[in-house]
């Protein structure tokens, strides 16, 4: 008899505007569902004190970043701030290959990237905030924005609220524990949901 073929890992991506509260509920949904492990990018950014490679970030040279670039070897990579950050394509792949689930914090485009590269093996969520002015007002509650930075994450969410339909499911930030809920009920579903 041939040996049964090891169920793939599936991929849960979360995107949303900067004051969202998403880095909270995948605190919370991680905690929730142990199997999933939460992914780890890949930066050209130096190593700091008590970080580990493979555990922290992928650290990568600025010239194994570029190569990578240029082979297509990320699934989605930005600029920012001076050094380079992405998701490794062949990582990700090594995680569902081994049958293990994982979460990815993406932006709306890398997040539509990974749907075009893992169709049947991802569900993507764009976790929204109740509306603009809410949103300006936790923006501004963090206290780290000047004027000029803080208009610019409103203008970026505006484009990326254009994107929300594109998602498998949205989810409104309106009650931070509700939301938690609504998204924990999605994630166990649909890896439950094991493709026949």
């Amino acid at each position: 008899m041939a040996a049964e073929r090891k169920q793939q890992g599936k991929l849960i991506v979360f995107s949303a505007p900067s004051g969202t509260g998403k880095s909270t509920i995948a605190k919370r949904v991680l905690e929730r569902i142990p199997d999933i492990r939460f992914s780890v990018s890949a930066t050209t950014r130096q190593k700091r004190d008590g970080e580990v490679n493979g555990l922290n970030y992928f650290f990568l040279s600025k010239e194994e970043f570029e190569e990578k670039i240029r082979t297509g070897g990320f699934i989605e990579h930005e600029f920012f701030f001076g050094n380079h950050y992405g998701t490794l394509l062949d990582k990700t792949h090594e995680v569902i290959d081994s049958g293990m689930s994982m979460l990815l914090d993406l932006d709306v485009k890398g997040a539509l990237n990974l749907k075009k590269i893992f169709p049947d093996n991802s569900l993507l969520l764009f976790i929204k905030p109740p509306g603009m002015e809410v949103l300006k007002q936790r923006l501004q509650g963090r206290q780290s924005e000047d004027e000029e930075s803080l208009n610019a994450r409103l203008e970026r969410a505006r484009l990326e609220l254009e994107y929300a339909d594109c998602f498998d499911e949205v989810v409104v930030n309106d009650d931070l524990e509700t939301a938690v809920e609504r998204i924990t009920t999605l994630i166990t579903t649909f890896l439950s949901n094991t493709k026949k």
